[in-house]
């Protein structure tokens, strides 16, 4: 019988082995995508996604807006799969993330886009899925069986292959990405201190997790590992949002992550960490040193990378935080209570 975490553990480890692999088998794939999207030149984007795939098509949404200079957003899949609404989507991309392919709303969701008239693709870890045979692209992200329930190298594989095909789009090499294998190892080798978080918040009951720009997907996804290894009701906003109302909600027995990298997502994030510090909140700080340093805790990731692949090391801290915490508190987030590896919605 295997530790548990055992499994998550590992998956955690193989990522930046993960990401090398996307880069050399799948620069093909991605350039042969990225070349019939700039032939058939959108004039919007559209994401469709769930679960922990969602929060890697939100990522691209930014990227989209911001690298692209493109119209997107994320599509409600009950508006084609329960409603039956048939949108005009001629000039539109429709691009689908998920792990496994499998889930039938989504699958259904990109045949309506494609009937429709969008160009569509499939990012996914199952190159034979359903959702790949029914797009018109698809996209291997070679992350590798993953078999922990919770989504970790499939979720940073996906961020990696949204990054070169958007960047191959534009005209890009992908050498932002250059370095991050190396960078993501250190982050892993630094599992101590993820264990020491992991009892500062051990009998923590709630939590916020907050970000602004590429790494308000991070706060996002780091709730939800938390939400689901741990059982811990985590609520995540973006930062702006965060002083909207629900700051009402922080004190000093509501610890805050907060994600501040040392672009501009980060600088618009200091003065919502100065209004957390006034209030007392514990705040646990990932990314740029500053930040980490004017937090409660935290962990300073090691290197420069540029703002729009920083998710990619962003999240690596919170999923090995959610593995101990999860381990530190009696379970096993390995197989989390009342989950399956796939979900099929419809």
């Amino acid at each position: 019988m295997p530790d548990p975490g055992a499994r998550m553990a590992a998956e955690i480890a193989e990522q930046p082995a993960a990401w090398r692999r996307l880069s050399i088998e799948g620069r093909d794939q991605v350039r042969a995508a990225a070349r019939r999207i700039a032939d058939y030149a959108p004039r919007f984007v559209l994401f469709v996604a769930r679960g922990t795939s969602d929060h890697a098509a939100l990522y691209a949404k930014y990227l989209t807006e911001i690298v692209l200079q493109l119209p997107a957003g994320l599509v409600s899949p009950s508006t084609m799969t329960t409603y039956g609404s048939r949108p005009d989507l001629r000039q539109t991309l429709m691009i689908a993330v998920s792990q496994s392919g499998g889930s039938p709303d989504l699958v259904q969701s990109l045949q309506v886009a494609r009937e429709c008239g969008a160009l569509t693709l499939a990012v996914t870890n199952q190159p034979s899925s359903p959702l790949a045979e029914v797009s018109e692209l698809d996209l291997d992200i070679r992350a590798g069986e993953e078999r922990a329930v919770a989504a970790t190298k499939s979720y940073t594989t996906q961020l990696l292959a949204l990054y070169l095909l958007l960047d191959a789009v534009r005209g890009g090499d992908g050498s932002a990405t250059d370095g991050l294998p190396e960078l993501a190892d250190q982050v892993i080798a630094d599992d101590d201190q993820f264990v020491r978080l992991a009892e500062r918040y051990r009998f923590a009951s709630r939590l916020v997790s907050t970000g602004r720009g590429y790494s308000y997907p991070t706060a996002r996804e780091a709730a939800l590992k938390l939400m689901e290894t741990s059982y811990l009701s985590a609520q995540a906003f973006s930062g702006a949002d965060l002083l909207h109302g629900p700051l009402a909600m922080i004190d000093r027995q509501v610890p805050v992550l907060a994600t501040i990298n040392d672009g501009h997502g980060g600088a618009a994030m200091l003065p919502v960490l100065s209004r957390l510090r006034d209030l007392g909140a514990d705040v646990c700080c990932v990314g740029a040193d500053e930040a980490v340093g004017a937090a409660s805790a935290g962990y300073a990731l090691p290197g420069q990378v540029a703002e729009e692949v920083s998710p990619l090391l962003e999240i690596i801290p919170f999923q090995l935080l959610a593995l101990h915490l999860s381990v530190a508190r009696g379970s096993d987030p390995d197989a989390p209570r009342g989950l399956a590896k796939v979900t099929e919605t419809l």
